[in-house]
């Protein structure tokens, strides 16, 4: 109920008063629109999109020319032989698979900033970096991945596939290690419950 039903000459505070000026409340959010500083926020997103344009060429000059280096890399390592390329691809895949996944399995769990799941985050795609690379070759597309197809098929036979497997052997066990832990404490917190109720 307004202020003229009761009586009260007082215009309403929040009512435009009728002669075509913005109320108080208006005022204030017409000199707030004003007062934002409009070439800075252009500055602003000038430096966002030169980023984003300087990140997406980084990207493209890194795929036209890392699965080619990796693959060289690889295949010094492997030499050409069968056996060396299963076991290097075994020992990578399951090495660079656990450890991401031991890595980041924190930043799942409560009670974290979100700057510490973001750190712990990128820590985990570091240190998948290996397993990555790999994944560039075998399903790149472009003239590089290609190339990195060929080189490991002559210097590194086997390796993609072991790779594979011990990516997933990694998986299994780093996901078996994390479920015993969590069972394990989750066994010593009702323990410790036990012990104090008694």
């Amino acid at each position: 109920m307004s202020a003229e039903q009761h009586g009260d000459p007082r215009p309403d505070p929040g009512a435009p008063d009728g002669t075509g000026r913005a109320t108080p409340d208006r005022a204030q959010d017409r000199r707030g629109l004003r007062s934002v500083d409009w070439r800075e926020v252009g500055r602003r997103a000038l430096v966002w999109l030169v980023v984003a344009v300087v990140a997406v060429l980084v990207a493209l000059g890194l795929a036209a020319f890392v699965p080619r280096w990796w693959a060289q890399q690889v295949g010094r390592l492997v030499d050409g032989t069968f056996s060396l390329g299963v076991w290097w691809g075994v020992a990578i895949g399951l090495v660079f698979t656990a450890l991401p996944m031991a890595v980041a399995w924190p930043a799942l769990r409560p009670g974290h900033t979100w700057r510490t799941r973001g750190a712990l985050v990128v820590a985990a795609l570091v240190l998948a970096l290996p397993n990555l690379l790999t994944l560039s070759v075998v399903l790149g597309t472009n003239a590089a991945a290609h190339a990195g197809q060929r080189i490991m098929d002559v210097d590194a036979p086997a390796f993609r596939g072991a790779t594979a497997w011990g990516a997933a052997i990694g998986a299994l066990l780093t996901v078996a290690v994390l479920v015993l832990w969590a069972s394990y404490r989750r066994r010593g917190r009702e323990l410790r419950k036990v012990r104090g109720e008694d």
